[in-house]
């Protein structure tokens, strides 16, 4: 084939995939797989897994599980955002409930699916979002606007999703590769701006928000 047909042909867009079932993962692999449009270039099982992949792997697109070790996308959503050129993130859900699109929009995600849609309505979302589109049900946006984590920089939101996750102080430490002097500062910020005083409080919020 020549250099001139090479150009020619549509370039593939790379997905990843991260849900804690391996029905689901193999399922929606073969979904995109079938479609001439994709390419699956990493399965996960695991936030934590999915997010070193794609630290190894380009991703384009991301599709998530809402419930996903160790706790749901929102971890997958808030440790991506300070990353460069990280994959926009769709969120895939059994969940009938308006809070769970409007936790994806508010922290960054790219668009939200019901898995009661039909699979091509899945596959036309992926499209539209690795081409800058993003696809939500109807939210009420003044909700979203009023939450009390978009004082948080990248980085706090970051460690608050790791507190929400269970994760110690030198187990962030050890993440991030930072001091745990430097997490213990991030925290008192956190603190301070959210009006809480210890982790519970801030866990419960978060999780609320």
């Amino acid at each position: 084939m020549s250099s001139n047909q090479d150009a020619q042909m549509p370039k593939l867009i790379r997905i990843g995939i991260a849900d804690k079932s391996p029905l689901m993962r193999s399922a929606l692999q073969m979904l995109l797989t079938e479609d001439g449009r994709f390419e699956v270039v990493c399965t996960c099982k695991n936030a934590q897994e999915f997010l070193a992949k794609v630290g190894d792997v380009k991703v384009d697109v991301a599709i998530a599980g809402w419930v996903i070790p160790p706790g749901d996308a929102r971890f997958i959503l808030d440790h991506l955002r300070p990353r460069p050129n990280a994959p926009k993130v769709i969120v895939y859900s059994g969940i009938e409930s308006e809070t769970v699109p409007a936790h994806v929009l508010a922290h960054g995600g790219a668009a939200y699916v019901s898995k009661n849609e039909e699979p091509e309505y899945l596959l036309d979302t992926v499209a539209q979002v690795a081409h800058g589109r993003m696809v939500f049900p109807y939210l009420d946006v003044s909700r979203i606007n009023d939450n009390p984590l978009s004082s948080l920089t990248k980085r706090e939101l970051e460690i608050l999703s790791s507190l929400a996750a269970g994760r110690t102080n030198k187990q962030i430490a050890a993440e991030k590769g930072v001091s745990a002097n430097t997490v213990k500062y991030h925290i008192r910020n956190l603190f301070e701006k959210l009006s809480v005083s210890n982790r519970g409080q801030a866990i419960a919020l978060y999780l609320k928000a």
